[in-house]
């Protein structure tokens, strides 16, 4: 039976880079060494980060005034690191908080100084994004999580503002050409769009960091790590190099352009298939649904667990919603082939 993969992270990858990444555990470039065991201080594994930072960089089109960096800890060290670099002794942190893990940047921020949610969709069970924005004038920063994974809404259009911009672009990083130069940092688990669970791309404009007299520890500061060339401390090697080779293969089969051209067709085919559905309906506001991540709910949920069991028997995975929303979440990820949404719909289509 063939398995369709929609889960929402770790997410599924293209074949080949699977290939690339089972090849190189056996013989790294011809170096007669795994990729596993290969010294990170290696001009063969300095290559790897270099190429990847030039992919990352051609891809959102920046310059030299961007450094890119590859950490770990996740998105979720990003939420406090974030504020921790760049949260002014004077300033506050403006976050929007559309969704759980805009919540949990607040909660973060909040042990480093003041902050003022800008937008709270909370209310409306984060069905759509506030884009009504009022800054205070002692804003340090702006954090928004661009695209929603566990609630299904995305921004299309982002804040315009005169003072840094932080992108949490964990689930929708390179689904799509995007102004990236309109955020001072972005940061991103791979885990989704652009590699293997264990490093977090971080983007950041050099030009916002040192402002704060904040004592940072090494391994935290921004600084440091551009120093090192995102080598301070022994990195996760392997989820570097399938970041790589998934950059690779992006650029490969088109680039962003591609991308969207792919990604927007799989959206559009699935929610046409919900809105003309008797059995399913998608909350979320028309103008603001994720092209990654949808969200929806059948209208008799008493009749969940059915479907969910036969998604199971036919090879659907990982379609369950997230713990405190449930429904049905289906992931579209750069990597999900057309036909496994074309089989999805036809099973929607199909329950009766």
């Amino acid at each position: 039976m063939q398995l369709h993969n929609f889960n929402s992270g770790p997410s599924i990858l293209p074949k080949e880079v699977l290939d690339g990444a089972a090849a190189a555990i056996h013989d790294f470039n011809g170096t007669g060494l795994s990729i596993l065991e290969i010294g990170h201080r290696t001009t063969h594994f300095v290559a790897v980060v270099e190429e990847a930072k030039q992919i990352v960089k051609r891809l959102m089109d920046l310059g030299d005034d961007y450094e890119v960096l590859f950490l770990q800890g996740g998105a979720t060290m990003q939420f406090m690191q974030v504020p921790m670099n760049l949260l002014d002794e004077n300033g506050l942190a403006a976050i929007c908080d559309n969704g759980v893990w805009g919540h949990k940047a607040v909660k973060e921020a909040q042990l480093f100084g003041p902050v003022q949610v800008v937008s709270d969709t909370t209310a409306a069970k984060h069905t759509y994004i506030n884009k009504a924005i009022e800054l205070p004038s002692n804003t340090s920063y702006l954090h928004i999580t661009t695209n929603n994974t566990v609630e299904g809404t995305q921004w299309h259009q982002y804040p315009q503002v005169d003072l840094p911009l932080v992108g949490d672009m964990s689930s929708d990083i390179f689904c799509r050409p995007t102004p990236f130069h309109q955020f001072d940092l972005i940061y991103a688990g791979a885990q989704k769009n652009m590699g293997a669970a264990g490093v977090t791309m971080v983007v950041v404009k050099k030009s916002i960091l040192g402002k704060t007299t904040r004592k940072i520890p090494a391994i935290l500061d921004y600084q440091k790590h551009i120093e090192a060339g995102s080598l301070l401390n022994t990195p996760p090697v392997f989820a570097i190099y399938v970041s790589l080779l998934t950059l690779r293969w992006i650029e490969k089969e088109g680039g962003l352009v591609e991308m969207e051209k792919r990604n927007t067709a799989k959206a559009n085919l699935l929610y046409d298939t919900i809105d003309a559905s008797e059995n399913f309906y998608c909350p979320i506001a028309k103008e603001d649904r994720s092209i990654m991540n949808a969200v929806f709910f059948l209208k008799d949920q008493n009749r969940e667990a059915d479907f969910l069991a036969l998604c199971k028997e036919k090879g659907m995975i990982g379609v369950k919603g997230y713990r405190t929303v449930g429904g049905i979440r289906v992931s579209m990820y750069n990597a999900m082939p057309h036909s496994s949404v074309v089989a999805f719909c036809a099973l929607i289509k199909s329950f009766a």
